[in-house]
């Protein structure tokens, strides 16, 4: 069922959408020995076992004969791995969005852990790939995380209690990379996997159709990706989107566009026009809208950019902490807080568990630090519980007329330029790539998110799978960041697996050499390889 008699191919998996969460499951598609599903010691043999095993010249002491050594290629097992195809509407590569936004944002470091990585082979795939290649000077400390523990005997005394976060054995992880260090190690992933060729093509998809295909599968139904330059076919689909298109509140009008723009969108920081008013010395002003992290960059990047003075709104308090989840899912028990989640009796109840973790936008205590350095030098405004009650624009002059709602209902100055980063909506019912199968294989639907099954899929009868964003009802509240990613790799990739099987199975000359070594590493059951 790969070809159709027009030419058309019929790939395994198409992924929708290039960026961590698509790399994730890109990257689990290919490997054979994940570090779900083994011990680290385990790892050790598997690949050592991989490495060396028919690479040695073997002379028969009898005949004479020599077997000559195969290459480190040719000795290596061969993961059978699907045949794939990632469309991404940003470009025809993986992380090309992520790039995009953290060269515009111009972001040293990220915000995650060491652990949280889109690396199948190894938990601490990234701390390694730190210290073999040592950069670990690229690496920042997330203070205020390790060492914070309460003791029992404190707790019983009731004395004041701290949070409960990090253990100090694990200090090591919780340090964040460099963004080119983080960079460096997803093209190390792509290049392990050979994700960096054709993969990938710079498509929109517009529609996806699970039905019958007569040319192509009379017995079963394949999936009909539609994009804004061609089509598609697989018998499986991943759909791994950030979220829904980024809205401004409120809506701009043609000619308002020039003057505000969401933060996913900025192609170029500040805006020509405004870029000649820092020129000639122009007094200059810039409001930013939104809570979170991305708010704080900007405000940041456009007084490091000349802009003379920012205003940064809230609409509720300014909150800080070291991540965008709660200490208590990341730091050593985390697995209560995720066996609570789990066993919630509802989608409902589980929804609201992952709205308290996230608690919407938040900053890093470091940007904190930059905020007040900016405020206390007279650059930076910051206003809290406030939103904008009117803007209305002069496209003649190109400044905005901004008035707020709060205490003191504040008129603003001459605004050049609105940012809005208030984050983009979690609706897949509003997705457009997903009108027809809502419409012929409804789901339910949980506050925007979808009921998918635990395996991950739309349907238990509906490759259909989602990570990210979208599957924060399984996946909890780390589902938009990358430890979200790599479990939800590694959760579609079994039931993948389950469904296609891998390569090995399928081919009578692999079968062979792969019962070997699953009998010498002691996979499955030692009698099956006494079976023809």
């Amino acid at each position: 069922m790969a070809d159709g008699e027009n030419g058309a191919h019929v790939h395994d998996v198409i992924i929708v959408g290039g960026g961590p969460c698509g790399l994730a499951v890109a990257s689990r598609l290919c490997e054979a020995f994940p570090a779900a599903n083994f011990t680290d010691e385990e790892h050790q043999r598997y690949h050592w076992l991989r490495s060396h095993r028919d690479r040695a010249s073997v002379k028969y002491y009898k005949t004479g004969s020599e077997t000559r050594r195969r290459s480190a290629a040719a000795a290596s097992l061969g993961h059978g791995s699907p045949d794939m195809l990632v469309l991404d509407a940003e470009g025809g590569r993986f992380m090309a969005k992520w790039d995009r936004l953290f060269k515009t944002f111009d972001i040293s470091h990220l915000r995650s852990p060491m652990f949280f990585h889109i690396d199948p082979l190894d938990r601490d795939g990234l701390l390694a790939y730190t210290h073999f290649h040592e950069r670990v000077g690229e690496l920042r400390e997330i203070r205020g995380c390790v060492g914070k523990e309460v003791s029992k005997h404190k707790k019983k005394k009731g004395r004041p209690k701290g949070e409960p976060t990090v253990d100090e054995r694990e200090r090591n992880d919780y340090f964040v990379p460099s963004t080119p260090l983080f960079s460096s190690h997803c093209g190390c992933v792509m290049d392990r996997y050979s994700l960096s060729g054709d993969v990938v093509r710079q498509e929109q998809v517009q529609d996806i159709v699970f039905d019958y295909v007569d040319e192509l599968s009379q017995t079963d139904k394949i999936f009909t990706v539609k994009t804004n330059k061609t089509t598609h076919y697989a018998k499986i689909v991943v759909l791994a989107v950030g979220g829904n298109p980024p809205q401004i509140p409120g809506g701009l009008t043609p000619p308002e566009t020039e003057g505000a723009t969401h933060a996913m969108m900025i192609k170029e920081f500040p805006p020509r026009y405004l870029k000649n008013r820092i020129a000639a010395k122009s007094p200059t002003n810039v409001l930013i809208v939104g809570g979170g992290l991305t708010s704080a960059q900007l405000a940041d990047l456009a007084i490091r950019k000349g802009v003379r003075n920012v205003w940064l709104i809230m609409r509720g308090p300014l909150k800080v902490k070291p991540f965008d989840i709660g200490l208590e899912w990341v730091g050593k028990f985390r697995n209560f807080e995720q066996a609570a989640f789990y066993l919630s009796d509802t989608d409902e109840e589980r929804w609201e568990k992952l709205m308290k973790a996230r608690n919407g936008g938040s900053v890093t205590p470091p940007y904190k630090k930059i905020i007040d350095q900016h405020i206390a030098s007279g650059r930076l405004n910051l206003l809290l519980h406030t939103t904008i009650s009117h803007r209305e624009w002069d496209p003649v002059s190109k400044v905005w007329s901004v008035q707020l709602s709060n205490d003191n209902q504040t008129t603003l100055p001459p605004i050049d330029h609105i940012y809005f980063a208030t984050g983009v909506g979690t609706n897949f019912e509003q997705l457009p790539c997903l009108q027809s199968m809502q419409a012929e294989y409804p789901t339910p639907s949980c506050n925007g998110f979808p009921c998918i099954t635990e395996n991950m899929a739309w349907r238990d009868d509906i490759p259909l799978f989602i990570t990210g964003r979208f599957a924060g009802l399984q996946l909890g509240p780390g589902a938009p960041n990358l430890i979200g990613a790599r479990q939800g790799a590694d959760r579609i990739a079994w039931s993948i697996e389950d469904i296609l099987g891998t390569k090995e199975e399928d081919q009578d000359s692999n079968n062979a050499r792969g019962n070997k070594f699953n009998y010498v590493t002691g996979r499955g059951g030692r009698f099956e390889a006494l079976a023809e």
